[in-house]
């Protein structure tokens, strides 16, 4: 916790950050004051393009070849901007270092986990390969890794999200940095793994005295982590102070909108007599391979034995942490995915359909991923990712049709049609998931499996998905699988919920009823970490004491 007579190290004046693109200068940052002290958590918020990893970039010397920095930033009296690389290196890595928001994007999927936290050991410590491997093992146990003596020979895709989230945060520590710079550590992660994250840096910061400046979008993690907030908004920091007065007493518009952008409504329960659209009996879906002369098998039971029924014009809720079986349960259930059990779509057996087989009912049984960007095509334009299934489902329309076709689809989700010759990247994300959503919607199915398609989101960009995704399925009376391990967002959406732990339902019945008066003790954990972060972490703080 920040102490008020604390020396200031980490000191921004005036910094400007602008990009040269093919349509100009683009000023993503103009003209920012923000200070740490040591020991203090501070968080910049702000939605999507609000340009708060951009100062900490520029602040690093790590902007993209075709941006530029101007302005002051210094680290105990000396100034980063515009030193030599190698006299900058001597200070990132070692006495500033930076956590990013995928960590398997910035982990090397060729090198061991043991390699990539024995280098900034060697470069900056100076350690042998001896000595890197001793701190190394050291470090995976500070940040409570299970098995740490194995885990220093496995790579990233054997780890787990949380896993490879805690190797990137033993790599920031491995040199006892002054300052570590937190860019959206943990979107991407389930509520029980964010809050033992949150712990584990706090529990960090208490042992090692580091400052922490921590860059999000998540402003509950920000009311049980930060002492003080910076609130940025295209470029500027429009508010500034302690947490609580933010939170209690905020004087801008701008930061009222974001305290208010949390997921909210109710969706009522279908009739009992609504038509079943769709029935899954006794899924399991099942990984493995075979072992060989040199190496012996494994089996890993993903889903095991999950029943559901989905009726027209419901939305269920499929939520739980990573590993828990809901994104393959949902696979499963489109036919993405070997498994065994049933699947019996409009009263038809579906299950174990082939490619071929299937192509009669994809256009009724539409996926919509996490990821636009990893989903659309980067070569297609919007307006042929979105017609795309027209011309496998309806060969015969003419493109004028097809045309028309789009317009109408982009318009539905808040979209400007004019925009349809564009390319993925030249959108939000919140706009890729509308594109996503668009091409789902344009084939006017009866049942949409959403996988986690607003936890990457801005909360107030979630609100408006939230919103989009209400008025589609009223207008279309749509029915909704709804993967999430965000539980605001489900409770908000869904009308019947189900609590997936290891492969198995653990819980599940009316959204009100798992929310309001949870059964199992895990549902309770998920609750708990979702809506009393700060007491989760307050109980941490006492069990450490």
């Amino acid at each position: 916790m920040k102490n008020d007579k604390a020396e200031t190290i980490f000191d921004i004046r005036g910094i400007r950050v602008s990009f040269d693109t093919p349509d100009g200068v683009v000023e993503a940052v103009r003209g920012i004051d923000m200070q740490v002290s040591a020991g203090e958590t501070v968080a910049v918020v702000g939605e999507s393009g609000s340009g708060k990893s951009q100062v900490m970039m520029a602040a690093m010397g790590l902007l993209a070849s075709n941006g530029r920095a101007t302005g002051s930033v210094t680290y105990r009296g000396q100034e980063l901007i515009g030193l030599p690389r190698r006299k900058l290196n001597r200070i990132r890595g070692a006495k500033i270092t930076m956590i990013f928001q995928e960590p398997m994007t910035s982990l090397d999927p060729l090198y061991t986990i043991e390699r990539q936290i024995s280098e900034p050991l060697r470069v900056h410590g100076g350690m042998s390969a001896g000595e890197a491997r001793k701190r190394a093992l050291e470090l995976l146990k500070l940040v409570h890794i299970p098995d740490p003596e194995r885990r220093l020979k496995s790579y990233p895709h054997e780890l787990s999200g949380g896993q490879r989230q805690r190797v990137m945060i033993a790599m920031a520590l491995a040199n006892d940095p002054d300052l570590l710079i937190a860019d959206e550590p943990t979107t991407a992660l389930d509520v029980t793994i964010q809050a033992e994250i949150l712990g584990l840096l706090a529990e960090l910061q208490q042992k090692l005295g580091m400052a922490i400046l921590f860059i999000t979008h998540d402003l509950t993690i920000v009311e049980a982590f930060a002492d003080r907030v910076y609130v940025m908004r295209q470029g500027l920091v429009v508010e500034e102070g302690a947490t609580e007065d933010i939170f209690q007493r905020p004087a801008e518009d701008y930061t009222k909108m974001l305290l208010a952008a949390e997921p909210e409504g109710h969706k009522p329960p279908v009739p009992d007599g609504a038509p079943i659209l769709l029935d899954a009996m006794k899924l399991s879906v099942t990984f493995g391979q075979k072992g060989g002369f040199f190496s012996s098998g494994f089996e890993l039971k993903a889903v095991q034995e999950v029943s559901l029924t989905l009726r027209k014009g419901q939305t269920i809720g499929i939520v739980g942490e990573s590993g828990s079986g809901k994104s393959t349960l949902g696979r499963a259930i489109l036919q993405l995915l070997p498994s065994e059990g049933r699947v019996v779509y409009q009263g038809t057996p579906i299950h174990g359909f082939d490619r071929a087989a299937m192509r009669p009912y994809r256009r009724n049984l539409q996926m919509v991923f996490q990821d636009p960007y990893g989903s659309l095509s980067p070569r297609m334009t919007v307006g042929e990712i979105i017609t795309e299934g027209l011309l496998v489902h309806e060969p015969w329309m003419s493109q004028k049709e097809r045309e028309k076709a789009a317009v109408r689809s982009l318009e539905e989700v808040g979209l400007d049609p004019a925009t349809r010759n564009r390319f993925p990247h030249e959108f939000s994300g919140g706009q890729r998931q509308r594109i996503a959503i668009a091409r789902a919607v344009i084939l006017k199915p009866t049942v949409i499996v959403l996988d986690e398609p607003t936890s990457a989101l801005d909360r107030s960009v979630q609100k408006q998905i939230i919103t989009l995704l209400r008025d589609i399925q009223e207008r279309h009376g749509l029915s909704f699988i709804f993967i999430s391990h965000d539980l605001a967002v489900v409770k908000a959406l869904a009308d019947y919920t189900i609590v997936m732990k290891t492969g198995q339902v653990v819980e599940e019945g009316p959204t009100d009823a798992v929310f309001d008066s949870p059964g199992s003790a895990y549902t309770r954990e998920l609750m708990e970490a979702a809506f009393n972060l700060k007491t989760v972490l307050e109980r941490q703080a006492t069990a450490r004491a």
